[in-house]
């Protein structure tokens, strides 16, 4: 499904979930309410049985069968409503609470996708902030529950449901502070289960302060939550949320803060609880001072230790003369661009070694980093160029026709064959290059015949370019 179908399908589960608060508890209401979520599980199904088998189809198959407990246990509950009354606890809990752990564990797995064997730091920040979190879920949210002398059952039922938010904020935050790409699907992913534990958080919370009735109105944005979780699933994009991430895990400022926030949070708690005494005070003062410089360090530390990572991160992805990716980012894009039309036009100058021999390899230098510039300035923002070693180059081209690659293989002849001013005389290069456009080719098919285009084209004369057949 496309990127803009996507928008659409969360577009109109928008609507419908407004029309369900609006009619909320009345038989029209929660008619569009079920029919919303019948549509949202038939496409996350659908989603996961055209998905290749393997590891990384697991996590959404786990993501559709809680969204069917859910929705699962909100069928039961209308049951009840129309045949007799709706009891405090029931099966329809069993069903609602079976779905949390699932998401949660189809979360993880989406870290270990994304990080393997680089997930401990996010799971360790993960980890603070879910038992500060558990922490103030405990006292606000469970202990209340826990002192109502209601039943066995309609005392211990309510309190898992904190309980399960705090499992599933864990994995949200694993997913959150696992290194990778942060496109709409992550968005989207991310986006559904704050919303999810939004709204849980607000039935426990807002009925202290407003009416339970309007309260209820708020249950409907779940399915919203659906959507959003559904059109990750259908998203063109998808793979980024199982695949190996190639970004840095920075330490970002809100980071830092959350940590801070939640290593002050069972302090908080308890002088909340002990009354706000000048003594409690100011240990609390000098505990928040003391994290506050702690935090910093141990940013300052992170940060360079960054730096370090970045520079010998690039350093393996780049060509250290030019700047261009190398080999090794050449074959990840053509790997992620298998789905799509690309055009890939392999090029080599014609005229180098003259150069090298005649003027020194300094001058071979100033020749490869100009050679290099041009062809960044020739391509569009989309496209990747890559010195592969020597004097050949590559340009990775998605979504390029075919006649266009061929007016960008015209340009390059003109923009390469313009002399390079050195030590005042002007060396000559020029260019042979090969173009092959594919849509469902193997990357490394395509390169080879590329290559092969481009001997053909040395062959007949070299300065041209020579389509691969």
């Amino acid at each position: 499904m496309a990127a803009r179908r996507t928008w659409l399908l969360i577009g109109v589960a928008a609507v419908a979930v407004a029309g369900s608060i609006v009619t909320y508890n009345t038989t029209p209401g929660n008619v569009l309410y079920v029919a919303t979520y019948l549509a949202l599980c038939s496409i996350a199904w659908r989603a996961v049985a055209r998905m290749e088998p393997g590891p990384q189809r697991l996590p959404w198959a786990l993501i559709a069968a809680s969204q069917t407990l859910w929705m699962t246990g909100d069928l039961i509950e209308l049951v009840y409503y129309y045949r007799s009354s709706v009891p405090p606890v029931g099966l329809s809990d069993a069903c609602w609470l079976a779905g949390y752990p699932l998401l949660a564990v189809a979360l993880t797995l989406m870290a270990r996708h994304r990080a393997p064997g680089r997930l401990r730091s996010a799971v360790l920040d993960g980890l603070t902030l879910t038992v500060a979190a558990g922490l103030a879920s405990w006292q606000f949210l469970i202990l209340p529950n826990l002192a109502t002398g209601l039943s066995l059952a309609e005392t211990i039922i309510p309190p898992l449901y904190p309980i399960a938010d705090v499992v599933l904020l864990a994995g949200v935050l694993f997913i959150a502070f696992s290194p990778g790409d942060r496109g709409a699907p992550t968005r989207l992913m991310l986006g559904a289960v704050m919303l999810y534990l939004t709204v849980d958080i607000g039935s426990n919370v807002l009925p202290y302060f407003i009416d339970y009735g309007l309260v209820e109105r708020i249950g409907p944005l779940i399915i919203f939550g659906n959507a959003l979780i559904v059109g990750a699933c259908v998203h063109p994009q998808r793979a980024e949320l199982t695949r190996t991430g190639e970004q840095l895990n920075l330490l970002h400022p809100s980071r830092v803060l959350f940590l801070g926030l939640a290593l002050l949070t069972a302090p908080t708690l308890a002088l909340m609880e002990n009354g706000l005494a000048s003594k409690a005070m100011a240990a609390l003062i000098a505990t928040a001072l003391s994290t506050g410089f702690v935090l910093t360090r141990f940013t300052t530390a992170v940060r360079e230790q960054e730096k370090a990572q970045a520079e010998l991160a690039f350093r393996a992805r780049h060509d250290p003369l030019t700047g261009l990716a190398n080999r090794a980012v050449l074959t990840t894009e053509m790997e992620r661009a298998r789905s799509g039309p690309v055009a890939v036009l392999y090029l080599d100058l014609d005229g180098f070694k003259q150069v090298n021999d005649g003027y020194g390899h300094h001058a071979g230098d100033v020749v490869l980093a100009t050679v290099a510039d041009r062809l960044s300035n020739a391509v569009r923002g989309t496209d990747l160029v890559v010195r592969l070693g020597g004097d050949e180059f590559v340009l990775f081209c998605p979504n390029l026709p075919e006649e266009e690659a061929v007016r960008l293989a015209e340009r390059v002849l003109a923009d390469v064959a313009q002399p390079i001013p050195f030590r005042g005389e002007l060396l000559d290069v020029g260019v042979s290059v090969g173009i092959a456009a594919y849509r469902h080719l193997d990357g490394a098919d395509v390169l080879r015949s590329a290559d092969m285009a481009m001997y053909e084209a040395k062959r007949l004369g070299r300065g041209r370019w020579v389509m691969a057949g």
